[in-house]
């Protein structure tokens, strides 16, 4: 059912929850296995490169660490992850790199955002369900380590 699985990650807790959840699922239909993290490119960012040169090669560092972080563990768990680093409205950019690579599914991390922060940041989901071509999943279920685990050698055999 699902041979490409690309993963958004930033590092967050809801990302991480993505990762794992996209992993599992991953695992269980041996799929192969994309990685996507987003230097999110929104207003408050090019505020902040305007009050602090710098700001955003800062931030691109940052992710390029998780990024390797992630595809560390995902080669670990067995995986043969591609993936990259871009600079971009997260949407956007994950739409496009999964259409790019053909994925089946996109597994994404949810956050709640308030009111102000909605409008600010755009909605995300709904631009992923028109743009995509494929399945999208938002991963909200915590898996904890014990769990994770036992899945991953229960999908294993």
């Amino acid at each position: 059912m699902y041979e490409r699985v690309l993963l958004a990650y930033d590092g967050s807790r809801e990302g991480r929850t993505a990762l794992r959840e996209g992993a599992l699922t991953a695992r269980r239909f041996g799929a192969r296995v994309y990685l996507l993290c987003v230097v999110a490119e929104s207003p408050g960012v090019r505020i902040g490169e305007a009050a602090y040169a710098g700001a955003v090669a800062k931030a691109q560092d940052t992710y390029v660490g998780l990024f390797d972080e992630a595809m560390a563990r995902l080669t670990a768990l067995g995986f043969r992850p591609e993936g990259k680093v871009v600079t971009g409205e997260p949407a956007a950019e994950i739409a496009a790199y999964a259409n790019a690579v053909k994925a089946d599914l996109v597994v994404v991390g949810h956050r709640k955002k308030g009111l102000w922060e909605r409008w600010w940041s755009g909605q995300t989901g709904a631009y992923l369900s028109d743009h995509l071509s494929c399945s999208l999943l938002i991963a909200r279920q915590e898996v904890a380590d014990e769990a994770f685990y036992r899945e991953l050698e229960a999908t294993e055999g």
